[in-house]
């Protein structure tokens, strides 16, 4: 997956995610998405390198960093819970997704438990 893939990717499937918000609080040159005014997801270009920033279970971090190149610690981000995605050809629609819902959910966790509530009801 390029870098232009990567960003476009990304985009489609944070979309999808109920109630997600796609603002650019940062300007014009990053995408975010959030859930009830927290962040899930970024994307930036660093140096000509396309990348999207997730949160991450920090007990998964250091295994996803072994286990693929591509996964870095979040840039410009907490490196505790935030890994940060570059473009790679060996980078999956499929593990993309799976970053990005487990992103998502992470965020849903942390949210007051009425506001938790409240995205289960509608």
């Amino acid at each position: 997956m390029n870098g232009e893939q990567l960003h476009q990717e990304a985009l489609e499937i944070a979309a999808q995610l109920p109630f997600a918000q796609h603002t650019q609080p940062f300007g014009p040159d990053y995408e975010v998405f959030k859930i009830l005014g927290k962040i899930f997801l970024l994307t930036a270009e660093v140096n000509g390198v396309k990348m999207v920033n997730v949160k991450c279970d920090p007990y998964k971090i250091l295994e996803y960093q072994e286990l693929y190149s591509f996964i870095k610690l979040g840039y410009h981000m907490n490196k505790k819970h935030w890994i940060s995605i570059v473009a790679n050809d060996l980078l999956s629609y499929d593990l993309l997704t799976d970053l990005i819902h487990d992103s998502y959910t992470l965020v849903v966790k942390k949210l007051p438990l009425k506001d938790q509530k409240r995205l289960k009801d509608q």
